[in-house]
């Protein structure tokens, strides 16, 4: 009964998925949980789960990322650092989305779509790709992912032992992309309109604020969960972002256009999914699984990613599985689930930037696609090559 309690709770994520994310994966939860828990314990279950410090602090993290965004969006703060990107045109092919993938919205390559069609260069299919495969170099190893953020809690790590490993894939997909996705759209740049006064240092100021003083607050502050400092930082930087940007004036507008409720109910849901999961036997049922461990957390972190467009929902469910083998997750074993999730979620039609940056080029989605397939599948194949030496 547990295994068609936990297909039938994927199916009801799959299927709300397109929709909205925090309504599947709290469907999931409900659907599991009422499948495998009697009833009248899950209440306490899903207290439990929500009842820490870290977790509460993640929920007031997500909502605070997406209005730092609107913020410095509104401003218009980041059209001052991208005025003073130095090089060719390939160069801003790789630094604009990049820099715009801090903003860790969905559909947010929509952003940097307009720059790099300005830029010009390559078919439309070319352009969109780029954008796509670049917004996330940044932020696979942001300190403020939500993903990032969200999946190191789900596996118990100390985020800061994680980005070290980030960095090392996001070198690799940099690599990649220049090598498969730049050479159409190199050459000159025409020139864009030059930063006003220091917008360039208030941008650079604003985005660099939340992860430098959520390193200081970890190191020096003893606090009841590290995420706390997360908060913290965030906090400050939101109001930082606003001081230098849009003002408070503008407070209202910015919830009304960040929605950053959907955001923190998205943590929500990642947590009562773990809660129902971790009562519901799965976990000593999984464990007991013949198959190789890598094959069967590798391959439900791709399809997962894939079937939901979202990381967030790919690494609920992978994380716990690979738990419940009764293996520790290590930094180096995190990152490399982290990739096969990633690589699920960046080629999904349910990926809002790819959806967006096709739609925005002029370009058809399965164009796109298949400009993506060759450099995911040769960043795949490393991937496989780490999970087999590492599980």
């Amino acid at each position: 009964m547990a295994w068609i309690a936990f297909a039938l709770s994927l199916g009801v994520i799959l299927f709300l998925a397109a929709k909205s994310l925090w309504l599947a994966l709290v469907g999931g939860a409900v659907a599991l949980g009422v499948l495998t828990v009697p009833a009248r314990a899950l209440p306490g279950i899903w207290a439990r789960a929500l009842a820490d410090w870290g977790v509460l602090a993640l929920i007031l993290a997500s909502a605070l990322i997406p209005m730092i965004g609107a913020a410095l969006q509104r401003s218009g703060l980041l059209w001052d650092l991208v005025a003073r990107i130095p090089g060719g045109r390939g160069t801003s092919f790789v630094v604009v989305p990049a820099l715009f993938g801090l903003l860790p919205v969905p559909g947010g390559a929509l952003f940097s779509a307009p720059i790099l069609e300005e830029l010009g260069g390559g078919r439309p299919e070319e352009r969109a790709a780029a954008n796509v495969w670049f917004r996330h170099i940044f932020l696979s190893f942001y300190p403020m992912s939500s993903a990032l953020l969200t999946g190191a809690k789900l596996a118990g790590l100390d985020l800061w032992h994680v980005i070290p490993w980030q960095i090392l894939w996001a070198l690799l997909a940099l690599v990649i992309g220049a090598i498969f996705l730049l050479p159409p759209v190199l050459g000159p740049k025409p020139a864009l309109a030059p930063a006003v006064g220091k917008g360039f240092w208030k941008a650079v100021l604003a985005l660099l604020a939340a992860p430098g003083l959520d390193l200081v607050l970890r190191s020096l502050v003893k606090l009841p969960a590290p995420e706390m400092a997360t908060a913290v930082a965030l906090s400050a930087a939101f109001v930082l972002a606003m001081l230098l940007g849009p003002g408070f004036s503008q407070f209202s507008g910015l919830i009304k256009e960040a929605k950053p409720w959907r955001f923190a109910l998205i943590v929500v849901g990642v947590f009562l999914y773990l809660g129902a999961f971790q009562a519901s036997g799965l976990p000593q049922t999984m464990a007991s699984l013949s198959l190789p461990l890598e094959i069967l957390v590798l391959g439900l972190g791709v399809l997962m990613g894939l079937a939901t467009g979202r990381q967030q929902a790919a690494l609920s469910v992978v994380i716990p599985v690979y738990l419940a083998s009764g293996n520790f997750l290590s930094p180096w074993r995190f990152s490399v689930l982290y990739q096969a999730s990633y690589l699920g979620y960046l080629l999904s039609p349910l990926h809002p930037c790819l959806v967006v940056s096709a739609e925005y080029a002029g370009a058809r989605l399965p164009q796109t696609w298949r400009r993506l397939l060759f450099p995911s599948l040769v960043f795949g194949a490393l991937v496989a090559v780490a999970a087999r030496f590492s599980f």
